[in-house]
């Protein structure tokens, strides 16, 4: 057979197995190792079926991912969220939309010790829905607020996504830490925008808050260190070249531990849970790249991505035409596949595509998890909103209503990337001339 048709139908077999409910893991290592047999015989496929998880997962880099998810799991525990979200309303929370306004602000703060838009939907949803609920804003932004402001854990570094696209794809995890932070502090703020102007032309949609005293704004302050100095810590330390990613997660996870026992908010048992989820969220993503490595090793047999590559290079459109195709291609199937499936299984296919086409792959690692938060928040499959949805009874449909207007926002974001792909870049090329 053809290896390229050959490859075009082991992606369509994968498609069919993850809509039969296999998990994408197994889906991805069932054909890898089916189609690498059929290219390369019975005993090269076992081999690859040996050696691809030993020598990717027994990687001193991938240490990377556990070190972060359990900074975050320690973050949660310490506390220093809600104390973060708190000090967020007393100098925002006057403002139309104000207590809104700090919810995303808190979301941004969670994000920065947490690199997964499921674990920060899930928190700051117990934190602030409560809260909006009391104050009366209407169930449709209060919820849209938290759909969309969860999203940014994937973005903000340290992001569990980052780190997956740098395994995949072999570009550096700290450069592309360094690449998310200012897209990051710009979405929370565009996202900030949004919400002051809905309530601005709608105030019974997001009531001010009570007035707060300057001393009370500027004692409150006090309860942002610990987020600032993990956030200063590992992301200054990367930047700096004192050390590397992995150290940073190291480091930073020993910090925010030292943080909880500071704060009395460590017992035995609430460290163990910790642990436990890291262990847990671990498992579930190593499967994952196992299979997506497996699955590498048979579509680069087939030369369908390089082949791709050059039929998409070679089309009669500028190279900025066919960023838009990808990227549409990203947001229409953002729209009915999970997001971390779609990062999983198209950065193997467009990788070389983006190098071959000229485009920074850092930037474009950046443009990719944006593209993940839209799925995340629009329908039918919009992980964040269902979240939200099962944690808070409020109808489905009313989530959407209300997280529309930030669907338009992160498209708007989108584009001033695409316009100025300095806003990625700058940190990442100054890290690197710094050395």
């Amino acid at each position: 057979m053809d290896p390229i048709l050959l490859g075009t139908i082991g992606l369509a077999i994968l498609l069919v197995l993850m809509f039969l409910g296999i998990h994408i893991g197994f889906s991805m290592a069932i054909v890898g190792f089916v189609g690498f047999m059929y290219l390369r015989g019975w005993d090269a496929s076992l081999s690859m079926a040996g050696i691809v998880p030993y020598t990717n997962m027994a990687s001193y880099m991938f240490c990377v991912l556990p070190l972060f998810l359990l900074v975050g799991e320690f973050g949660i525990l310490s506390g220093i969220v809600p104390d973060a979200y708190r000090t967020c309303y007393h100098w925002l929370g006057r403002l139309p939309g104000g207590l809104a306004i700090a919810s995303m602000g808190g979301c941004a703060a969670f994000a920065a010790v947490c690199g997964l838009s499921s674990a920060s939907t899930l928190t700051m949803t117990r934190i602030c829905l409560p809260q909006m609920l009391d104050y009366k804003y209407a169930p449709s932004l209060a919820t849209g607020v938290l759909a969309a402001g969860g999203t940014l854990g994937i973005l903000i570094p340290p992001s569990g996504p980052l780190i997956m696209y740098g395994l995949i794809s072999g570009e550096s995890i700290g450069a592309l830490f360094m690449a998310g932070i200012i897209p990051g502090i710009m979405l929370t703020i565009m996202f900030m925008i949004t919400i002051y102007i809905i309530c601005k032309r709608n105030p019974q949609l997001g009531p001010r808050g009570p007035v707060v005293s300057w001393k009370k704004k500027f004692t409150s302050l006090k309860d942002l260190w610990g987020i600032v100095v993990v956030f200063a810590l590992i992301m200054g330390g990367i930047w700096g070249g004192f050390f590397t990613p992995t150290e940073a997660g190291a480091i930073g996870t020993v910090a925010v531990l030292i943080i909880t026992f500071i704060r009395k908010k460590a017992t035995g048992q609430s460290v163990l849970n910790a642990l436990r989820a890291t262990f847990t969220t671990t498992g579930m993503c190593l499967i994952m790249l196992i299979g997506a490595f497996m699955f590498n090793y048979f579509i680069t047999g087939t030369k369908l991505p390089f082949e791709l590559a050059g039929f998409v290079a070679g089309l009669p459109l500028p190279p900025v035409g066919i960023m838009l195709c990808i990227i549409l291609l990203y947001a229409v199937l953002g729209c009915f596949i999970e997001v971390l499936v779609l990062l999983l299984l198209l950065t193997p296919i467009f990788y070389p595509v983006i190098t071959a086409l000229g485009y920074n792959p850092i930037w474009f690692g950046v443009i990719t998890i944006l593209l993940m938060q839209l799925g995340n928040i629009t329908p039918p499959v919009g992980g964040s909103v269902f979240l939200i949805g099962g944690i808070s009874k409020i109808p489905i449909y009313t989530i959407f209503r209300g997280v529309t207007p930030f669907i338009l926002t992160v498209v708007v974001c989108i584009v001033l990337l695409l316009i100025f792909p300095q806003i990625v870049t700058i940190l990442p090329d100054t890290m690197m001339a710094s050395r």
